[in-house]
Protein backbone atom coordinates (compact mmCIF):
# COMPACT_ATOMS: atom_id res chain seq x y z
CA UNK A 1 0.00 0.00 0.00
CA UNK A 2 1.52 3.30 -1.12
CA UNK A 3 0.32 5.47 1.75
CA UNK A 4 -1.48 5.36 5.07
CA UNK A 5 -5.20 5.48 4.38
CA UNK A 6 -7.83 6.37 6.92
CA UNK A 7 -10.91 4.45 5.82
CA UNK A 8 -14.31 5.16 7.35
CA UNK A 9 -16.82 2.36 6.72
CA UNK A 10 -20.57 2.92 7.13
CA UNK A 11 -22.86 -0.02 7.95
CA UNK A 12 -26.27 -0.22 9.54
CA UNK A 13 -28.31 -3.23 8.47
CA UNK A 14 -27.95 -7.00 8.58
CA UNK A 15 -26.77 -7.37 4.92
CA UNK A 16 -24.17 -4.62 5.49
CA UNK A 17 -22.61 -6.47 8.39
CA UNK A 18 -22.02 -9.59 6.28
CA UNK A 19 -20.34 -7.50 3.58
CA UNK A 20 -18.01 -5.52 5.85
CA UNK A 21 -16.71 -8.57 7.74
CA UNK A 22 -14.27 -9.68 4.99
CA UNK A 23 -13.22 -6.07 4.48
CA UNK A 24 -12.20 -5.63 8.12
CA UNK A 25 -10.39 -8.97 8.03
CA UNK A 26 -8.41 -7.69 5.05
CA UNK A 27 -7.67 -4.40 6.82
CA UNK A 28 -5.54 -6.41 9.28
CA UNK A 29 -3.18 -7.36 6.46
CA UNK A 30 -2.80 -3.75 5.33
CA UNK A 31 -1.27 -2.36 8.50
CA UNK A 32 -0.86 1.18 7.09
CA UNK A 33 -4.68 1.31 6.86
CA UNK A 34 -6.53 2.93 9.74
CA UNK A 35 -10.13 1.73 9.72
CA UNK A 36 -13.02 3.53 11.43
CA UNK A 37 -16.34 1.70 11.69
CA UNK A 38 -19.67 3.52 11.91
CA UNK A 39 -22.78 1.56 12.93
CA UNK A 40 -25.74 3.75 12.03
CA UNK A 41 -28.19 1.76 14.17
CA UNK A 42 -30.59 1.16 11.26
CA UNK A 43 -30.88 -2.42 12.55
CA UNK A 44 -30.39 -2.39 16.28
CA UNK A 45 -31.84 -5.38 18.15
CA UNK A 46 -29.74 -8.44 19.03
CA UNK A 47 -31.01 -10.79 16.29
CA UNK A 48 -30.62 -8.17 13.55
CA UNK A 49 -27.34 -6.60 14.65
CA UNK A 50 -25.21 -7.77 17.59
CA UNK A 51 -25.26 -11.47 16.75
CA UNK A 52 -23.82 -10.67 13.31
CA UNK A 53 -20.89 -8.86 14.90
CA UNK A 54 -20.29 -11.91 17.11
CA UNK A 55 -20.70 -14.51 14.36
CA UNK A 56 -18.48 -12.67 11.88
CA UNK A 57 -15.93 -11.31 14.38
CA UNK A 58 -16.48 -7.73 13.26
CA UNK A 59 -14.69 -5.24 15.54
CA UNK A 60 -16.72 -3.10 17.92
CA UNK A 61 -17.91 0.04 16.08
CA UNK A 62 -15.99 3.23 16.77
CA UNK A 63 -19.33 5.06 16.64
CA UNK A 64 -22.91 3.87 16.99
CA UNK A 65 -25.28 6.56 15.75
CA UNK A 66 -28.32 4.82 17.29
CA UNK A 67 -30.71 6.04 14.61
CA UNK A 68 -33.31 3.25 14.86
CA UNK A 69 -36.50 2.81 12.87
CA UNK A 70 -38.48 5.39 10.93
CA UNK A 71 -39.73 6.22 7.46
CA UNK A 72 -37.18 5.98 4.64
CA UNK A 73 -36.86 9.76 4.38
CA UNK A 74 -36.60 10.29 8.14
CA UNK A 75 -34.11 7.49 8.65
CA UNK A 76 -31.86 8.58 5.77
CA UNK A 77 -31.91 12.21 6.94
CA UNK A 78 -31.22 11.25 10.56
CA UNK A 79 -28.23 9.13 9.58
CA UNK A 80 -26.88 12.03 7.53
CA UNK A 81 -27.37 14.44 10.41
CA UNK A 82 -25.53 12.19 12.85
CA UNK A 83 -22.80 11.11 10.42
CA UNK A 84 -21.63 14.50 9.14
CA UNK A 85 -19.92 15.62 12.39
CA UNK A 86 -18.20 12.23 12.64
CA UNK A 87 -16.68 12.59 9.17
CA UNK A 88 -15.66 16.18 9.93
CA UNK A 89 -13.97 14.98 13.13
CA UNK A 90 -12.27 11.89 11.68
CA UNK A 91 -11.21 13.42 8.34
CA UNK A 92 -10.97 10.09 6.47
CA UNK A 93 -9.32 9.68 3.08
CA UNK A 94 -12.07 7.33 2.02
CA UNK A 95 -15.70 6.61 2.94
CA UNK A 96 -16.80 3.05 2.14
CA UNK A 97 -20.48 2.18 1.78
CA UNK A 98 -21.85 -1.29 1.03
CA UNK A 99 -25.07 -2.67 -0.42
CA UNK A 100 -28.28 -0.74 -0.98
CA UNK A 101 -29.92 0.15 2.34
CA UNK A 102 -30.66 3.64 3.68
CA UNK A 103 -27.31 3.68 5.51
CA UNK A 104 -25.59 3.14 2.15
CA UNK A 105 -27.17 6.17 0.53
CA UNK A 106 -26.82 8.35 3.62
CA UNK A 107 -23.10 7.61 3.95
CA UNK A 108 -22.41 8.38 0.30
CA UNK A 109 -24.50 11.55 0.35
CA UNK A 110 -22.78 13.00 3.42
CA UNK A 111 -19.34 12.53 1.88
CA UNK A 112 -20.52 13.95 -1.45
CA UNK A 113 -22.23 16.95 0.14
CA UNK A 114 -19.10 17.82 2.12
CA UNK A 115 -17.27 17.91 -1.19
CA UNK A 116 -19.87 20.33 -2.57
CA UNK A 117 -19.76 22.61 0.47
CA UNK A 118 -15.96 22.70 0.69
CA UNK A 119 -16.36 23.06 4.42
CA UNK A 120 -13.57 25.05 6.13
CA UNK A 121 -13.54 22.23 8.68
CA UNK A 122 -12.50 19.89 5.89
CA UNK A 123 -10.30 21.56 3.23
CA UNK A 124 -10.59 20.39 -0.38
CA UNK A 125 -7.36 18.41 -0.07
CA UNK A 126 -8.87 16.38 2.79
CA UNK A 127 -12.28 15.67 1.30
CA UNK A 128 -12.94 11.92 1.31
CA UNK A 129 -13.33 9.80 -1.79
CA UNK A 130 -16.31 7.43 -1.85
CA UNK A 131 -16.23 3.69 -2.57
CA UNK A 132 -19.42 1.68 -3.13
CA UNK A 133 -19.10 -2.07 -2.70
CA UNK A 134 -21.78 -4.07 -4.53
CA UNK A 135 -22.31 -1.37 -7.12
CA UNK A 136 -24.17 -1.63 -10.41
CA UNK A 137 -26.96 -3.98 -9.39
CA UNK A 138 -30.31 -3.00 -10.93
CA UNK A 139 -33.82 -4.39 -10.55
CA UNK A 140 -35.14 -1.57 -12.80
CA UNK A 141 -38.02 -1.26 -10.32
CA UNK A 142 -38.06 2.23 -8.82
CA UNK A 143 -40.82 1.30 -6.37
CA UNK A 144 -38.08 -0.50 -4.41
CA UNK A 145 -36.25 1.83 -2.00
CA UNK A 146 -33.12 -0.26 -2.51
CA UNK A 147 -33.13 0.57 -6.23
CA UNK A 148 -33.15 4.30 -5.46
CA UNK A 149 -30.40 3.91 -2.88
CA UNK A 150 -28.01 1.97 -5.11
CA UNK A 151 -28.55 4.16 -8.19
CA UNK A 152 -27.86 7.38 -6.32
CA UNK A 153 -24.92 5.94 -4.39
CA UNK A 154 -23.33 4.74 -7.63
CA UNK A 155 -23.56 8.13 -9.33
CA UNK A 156 -21.78 9.99 -6.51
CA UNK A 157 -19.09 7.39 -5.78
CA UNK A 158 -15.48 7.41 -7.01
CA UNK A 159 -14.87 3.66 -6.84
CA UNK A 160 -17.54 1.18 -7.94
CA UNK A 161 -16.84 -2.44 -7.01
CA UNK A 162 -19.18 -4.73 -8.93
CA UNK A 163 -20.23 -8.35 -8.24
CA UNK A 164 -21.23 -9.52 -11.74
CA UNK A 165 -20.84 -8.49 -15.42
CA UNK A 166 -24.43 -7.17 -15.66
CA UNK A 167 -23.49 -4.56 -13.06
CA UNK A 168 -20.65 -3.25 -15.23
CA UNK A 169 -23.01 -3.03 -18.20
CA UNK A 170 -25.62 -1.17 -16.13
CA UNK A 171 -23.12 1.44 -14.97
CA UNK A 172 -21.73 2.03 -18.45
CA UNK A 173 -25.26 2.38 -19.83
CA UNK A 174 -25.88 5.10 -17.24
CA UNK A 175 -22.90 7.07 -18.47
CA UNK A 176 -20.51 6.30 -15.62
CA UNK A 177 -16.82 6.36 -16.52
CA UNK A 178 -15.22 2.94 -17.05
CA UNK A 179 -12.27 4.16 -14.97
CA UNK A 180 -14.42 4.12 -11.82
CA UNK A 181 -15.67 0.56 -12.32
CA UNK A 182 -14.05 -2.66 -11.13
CA UNK A 183 -15.52 -6.15 -11.48
CA UNK A 184 -14.24 -7.34 -8.11
CA UNK A 185 -16.48 -10.30 -7.30
CA UNK A 186 -18.97 -10.89 -4.52
CA UNK A 187 -17.81 -9.94 -1.04
CA UNK A 188 -20.71 -11.86 0.55
CA UNK A 189 -19.11 -15.03 -0.79
CA UNK A 190 -15.89 -14.04 0.99
CA UNK A 191 -17.83 -14.07 4.26
CA UNK A 192 -19.41 -17.42 3.43
CA UNK A 193 -16.09 -19.08 2.59
CA UNK A 194 -14.33 -17.66 5.65
CA UNK A 195 -17.15 -18.95 7.88
CA UNK A 196 -17.36 -22.48 6.43
CA UNK A 197 -15.91 -24.23 9.50
CA UNK A 198 -18.22 -22.39 11.88
CA UNK A 199 -21.18 -23.14 9.62
CA UNK A 200 -20.29 -26.84 9.55
CA UNK A 201 -20.21 -26.95 13.37
CA UNK A 202 -23.54 -25.14 13.86
CA UNK A 203 -26.08 -27.15 15.88
CA UNK A 204 -29.16 -25.34 14.60
CA UNK A 205 -30.56 -28.44 12.87
CA UNK A 206 -30.45 -30.35 16.14
CA UNK A 207 -32.07 -27.45 18.01
CA UNK A 208 -34.94 -27.32 15.51
CA UNK A 209 -35.20 -31.11 15.20
CA UNK A 210 -34.44 -31.07 11.47
CA UNK A 211 -32.81 -33.58 9.16
CA UNK A 212 -30.59 -32.67 6.21
CA UNK A 213 -32.53 -32.08 2.95
CA UNK A 214 -35.87 -32.80 4.66
CA UNK A 215 -36.99 -29.19 5.04
CA UNK A 216 -37.20 -25.90 3.14
CA UNK A 217 -36.25 -22.42 4.35
CA UNK A 218 -38.39 -19.32 3.85
CA UNK A 219 -37.50 -15.64 4.21
CA UNK A 220 -40.12 -12.99 3.52
CA UNK A 221 -39.95 -9.37 4.55
CA UNK A 222 -40.20 -6.94 1.61
CA UNK A 223 -43.06 -4.41 1.68
CA UNK A 224 -44.36 -5.61 -1.70
CA UNK A 225 -44.96 -9.04 -0.13
CA UNK A 226 -45.91 -8.41 3.48
CA UNK A 227 -47.65 -5.02 3.34
CA UNK A 228 -50.30 -6.11 0.82
CA UNK A 229 -52.89 -8.39 2.41
CA UNK A 230 -53.96 -9.93 -0.91
CA UNK A 231 -50.43 -10.80 -2.01
CA UNK A 232 -49.49 -12.12 1.42
CA UNK A 233 -52.63 -14.26 1.38
CA UNK A 234 -51.66 -15.76 -2.02
CA UNK A 235 -48.18 -16.60 -0.75
CA UNK A 236 -49.47 -18.12 2.49
CA UNK A 237 -51.86 -20.27 0.45
CA UNK A 238 -48.87 -21.60 -1.49
CA UNK A 239 -46.92 -22.24 1.70
CA UNK A 240 -49.87 -24.18 3.09
CA UNK A 241 -49.75 -26.57 0.12
CA UNK A 242 -45.97 -26.92 0.30
CA UNK A 243 -45.86 -27.69 4.02
CA UNK A 244 -48.07 -30.71 3.41
CA UNK A 245 -45.10 -32.22 1.55
CA UNK A 246 -42.07 -30.82 3.38
CA UNK A 247 -41.34 -28.82 6.53
CA UNK A 248 -40.89 -25.08 6.07
CA UNK A 249 -38.67 -23.13 8.49
CA UNK A 250 -39.49 -19.43 8.57
CA UNK A 251 -37.27 -17.09 10.64
CA UNK A 252 -39.67 -14.16 10.91
CA UNK A 253 -38.40 -10.66 10.21
CA UNK A 254 -39.84 -8.10 12.72
CA UNK A 255 -41.52 -6.20 9.89
CA UNK A 256 -43.22 -9.33 8.56
CA UNK A 257 -44.32 -10.41 12.03
CA UNK A 258 -46.03 -7.07 12.54
CA UNK A 259 -47.94 -7.39 9.25
CA UNK A 260 -48.90 -11.02 9.84
CA UNK A 261 -50.51 -10.00 13.13
CA UNK A 262 -52.14 -6.94 11.57
CA UNK A 263 -53.83 -9.00 8.83
CA UNK A 264 -54.89 -11.76 11.21
CA UNK A 265 -52.81 -14.53 9.61
CA UNK A 266 -50.91 -15.70 12.68
CA UNK A 267 -53.56 -18.15 13.91
CA UNK A 268 -53.88 -19.64 10.41
CA UNK A 269 -50.11 -20.10 10.14
CA UNK A 270 -49.91 -21.77 13.54
CA UNK A 271 -52.39 -24.39 12.37
CA UNK A 272 -49.98 -25.52 9.64
CA UNK A 273 -48.25 -28.49 11.29
CA UNK A 274 -45.11 -28.34 9.15
CA UNK A 275 -44.80 -24.54 9.00
CA UNK A 276 -42.33 -23.60 11.74
CA UNK A 277 -41.92 -19.93 12.61
CA UNK A 278 -38.85 -18.87 14.60
CA UNK A 279 -37.32 -15.60 15.74
CA UNK A 280 -34.64 -14.09 13.43
CA UNK A 281 -31.54 -16.28 13.17
CA UNK A 282 -27.89 -15.22 13.16
CA UNK A 283 -25.59 -15.53 10.17
CA UNK A 284 -23.82 -18.80 11.01
CA UNK A 285 -26.98 -20.70 11.93
CA UNK A 286 -28.86 -19.26 8.93
CA UNK A 287 -26.17 -20.37 6.51
CA UNK A 288 -26.21 -23.84 8.06
CA UNK A 289 -29.99 -23.98 7.65
CA UNK A 290 -29.78 -22.90 4.01
CA UNK A 291 -26.85 -25.15 3.13
CA UNK A 292 -28.58 -28.28 4.42
CA UNK A 293 -32.05 -27.41 3.13
CA UNK A 294 -33.84 -28.98 0.17
CA UNK A 295 -34.56 -25.51 -1.20
CA UNK A 296 -35.04 -21.86 -0.24
CA UNK A 297 -37.96 -19.52 -0.92
CA UNK A 298 -37.03 -15.88 -0.48
CA UNK A 299 -37.53 -12.23 -1.35
CA UNK A 300 -34.01 -11.40 -0.14
CA UNK A 301 -31.22 -10.26 -2.44
CA UNK A 302 -28.13 -11.72 -0.81
CA UNK A 303 -29.62 -15.17 -0.31
CA UNK A 304 -30.01 -15.51 -4.08
CA UNK A 305 -26.21 -15.28 -4.28
CA UNK A 306 -25.49 -17.48 -1.28
CA UNK A 307 -27.75 -20.28 -2.56
CA UNK A 308 -26.05 -20.09 -5.97
CA UNK A 309 -22.67 -20.57 -4.29
CA UNK A 310 -24.00 -23.38 -2.07
CA UNK A 311 -25.81 -24.95 -5.07
CA UNK A 312 -29.12 -24.98 -3.19
CA UNK A 313 -32.28 -24.40 -5.30
CA UNK A 314 -33.67 -20.89 -4.76
CA UNK A 315 -37.20 -19.73 -5.58
CA UNK A 316 -37.36 -15.93 -5.56
CA UNK A 317 -40.77 -14.54 -4.62
CA UNK A 318 -40.42 -11.24 -6.44
CA UNK A 319 -41.28 -9.76 -9.83
CA UNK A 320 -37.63 -9.01 -10.56
CA UNK A 321 -34.08 -9.51 -9.39
CA UNK A 322 -31.08 -7.18 -9.38
CA UNK A 323 -28.84 -10.28 -9.45
CA UNK A 324 -29.45 -11.81 -12.92
CA UNK A 325 -26.34 -13.99 -12.79
CA UNK A 326 -28.04 -16.12 -10.14
CA UNK A 327 -30.66 -17.00 -12.75
CA UNK A 328 -28.34 -17.17 -15.78
CA UNK A 329 -25.68 -19.32 -14.12
CA UNK A 330 -26.92 -20.12 -10.63
CA UNK A 331 -29.72 -22.03 -8.93
CA UNK A 332 -32.21 -19.18 -8.78
CA UNK A 333 -35.67 -19.22 -10.39
CA UNK A 334 -37.87 -16.11 -10.46
CA UNK A 335 -41.34 -17.25 -9.38
CA UNK A 336 -42.78 -13.77 -8.88
CA UNK A 337 -45.85 -14.06 -6.63
CA UNK A 338 -47.49 -16.65 -8.83
CA UNK A 339 -48.93 -19.44 -6.71
CA UNK A 340 -49.03 -21.95 -9.57
CA UNK A 341 -45.43 -21.18 -10.59
CA UNK A 342 -44.22 -21.58 -7.01
CA UNK A 343 -45.98 -24.93 -6.57
CA UNK A 344 -44.76 -26.15 -9.97
CA UNK A 345 -41.12 -25.37 -9.17
CA UNK A 346 -41.39 -26.90 -5.69
CA UNK A 347 -42.77 -30.09 -7.23
CA UNK A 348 -39.80 -30.22 -9.63
CA UNK A 349 -37.39 -29.96 -6.73
CA UNK A 350 -39.17 -32.61 -4.68
CA UNK A 351 -39.10 -35.02 -7.62
CA UNK A 352 -35.38 -34.55 -8.28
CA UNK A 353 -35.73 -32.23 -11.27
CA UNK A 354 -34.29 -29.10 -9.65
CA UNK A 355 -32.25 -26.56 -11.58
CA UNK A 356 -28.48 -27.16 -11.49
CA UNK A 357 -26.21 -24.16 -11.24
CA UNK A 358 -22.62 -23.00 -11.55
CA UNK A 359 -20.57 -20.69 -9.35
CA UNK A 360 -19.83 -17.40 -11.20
CA UNK A 361 -16.27 -16.24 -11.84
CA UNK A 362 -14.59 -14.19 -9.09
CA UNK A 363 -16.91 -15.62 -6.42
CA UNK A 364 -13.79 -17.12 -4.89
CA UNK A 365 -13.36 -15.54 -1.45
CA UNK A 366 -10.79 -13.00 -2.65
CA UNK A 367 -13.03 -10.01 -3.39
CA UNK A 368 -12.00 -7.99 -0.32
CA UNK A 369 -8.34 -8.52 -1.24
CA UNK A 370 -8.94 -7.25 -4.79
CA UNK A 371 -10.75 -4.21 -3.44
CA UNK A 372 -7.95 -3.30 -1.03
CA UNK A 373 -5.29 -3.67 -3.71
CA UNK A 374 -7.11 -1.12 -5.86
CA UNK A 375 -7.76 1.31 -3.01
CA UNK A 376 -4.17 1.02 -1.90
CA UNK A 377 -2.88 2.18 -5.28
CA UNK A 378 -4.72 5.50 -5.11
Amino acid sequence: MKKRLKILTVAGARPNFIKIAPLFETFKKYKPTRPVLIHTGQHYDYEMSQIFFQDLKIPKPDYNLGVGSGSHAWQTAKIMEELEPVILKEKPNLVVVVGDVNSTLAGALVAAKLRCSQSPSLPMTQLPLIAHIEAGLRSFDKTMPEEINRRLADHISDFLFVTEPAGVKNLLNEGISRKKICLAGDIMIDALIKSKDKIRKSTILKKLNLKKKEYAVLTLHRPANVDDKKILSILISAFNEIQKKIKIIYPVHPRAEKQIKKFGFKTYLKKMKNFIMTSPIGYIDMMKLVRESKFLMTDSGGLQEETTFLKVPCLTLRDNTERPITIEKGTNILCKRNRNKILKEVNKILTGKEKKGQIPKLWDGKTAERIMKILGQE
